[in-house]
């Protein structure tokens, strides 16, 4: 599949969600930053939209930043969504993940992300009904939950011959014009690169209680052709 069906494709999902989103009275507002940290993470077809959003603005800063960052202890993960919901399905335990402890995402400015436009959804995801500065966590309610799960789902089935990690991770292997094309060719050694494989989506976790309340969104996701 051509990199810019795969973008277009990203692009209407991340407007499905915004919508979505844009239906719940949340706490989040311009310049609440607390949960933005080095642990978040996404899927290459993700990093390269940011990759081509960094590389349009000739500034070479942001190299440096991930570079410094990546040297830090950060998450890891071990395993992607869908990994997780056929381990699941199966009755297999998932392994554990390691949590170092988060630090403040590098690209942030005072309080300000210069990303914001091509936020990867592992940021745009991260929403709360109260202030997570003042509570020290946030509060989602679990159909938002079961829709955060349920659009992850679906960029990982979009970028199924990629590869997922660690933000930082991520972006450090597309920086590299090499890398970048491999990707496109959909030949990119998710190993070999500190990654992990994505894999389509076999098994929904929508939980019961959900589905018709998310019959809306799942139709919306269905419309958009890749």
């Amino acid at each position: 599949m051509a990199i810019s069906v795969k973008l277009a494709a990203l692009d209407k999902i991340y407007d499905i969600y915004d919508e979505f989103a844009a239906t719940l009275e949340l706490a989040c507002k311009k310049g609440c930053a607390y949960c933005c940290t080095n642990s978040v993470t996404l899927t290459t077809l993700e990093g390269y939209k940011i990759i081509k959003q960094l590389k349009s603005e000739k500034n070479t800063d942001w190299m440096e930043r991930i570079q410094r960052a990546s040297e830090q202890a950060h998450f890891q993960p071990k395993m992607t969504t869908n990994q997780f919901a056929r381990m699941c399905a199966a009755g297999i335990d998932p392994p554990e993940e390691e949590q170092p402890a988060s630090v403040t995402c590098p690209f942030l400015s005072d309080n300000q992300c210069p990303l914001y436009s091509v936020r990867p959804f592992g940021c745009r995801c991260l929403i709360s009904r109260h202030d997570c500065g003042q509570h020290g966590y946030a509060d989602i309610d679990d159909f938002a939950l079961s829709v955060n799960t349920l659009i992850l789902q679906t960029i990982e089935h979009l970028d199924a011959d990629g590869c997922s990690g660690n933000m930082l991770d991520v972006l450090k292997v597309i920086s590299e014009a090499e890398n970048r094309q491999a990707y496109q060719e959909g030949q990119l050694d998710c190993a070999s690169n500190g990654l992990i494989a994505n894999q389509p989506l076999k098994v929904l976790m929508v939980p019961p209680q959900h589905r018709g309340r998310m019959e809306p969104i799942l139709q919306s996701l269905r419309e958009i052709r890749f």
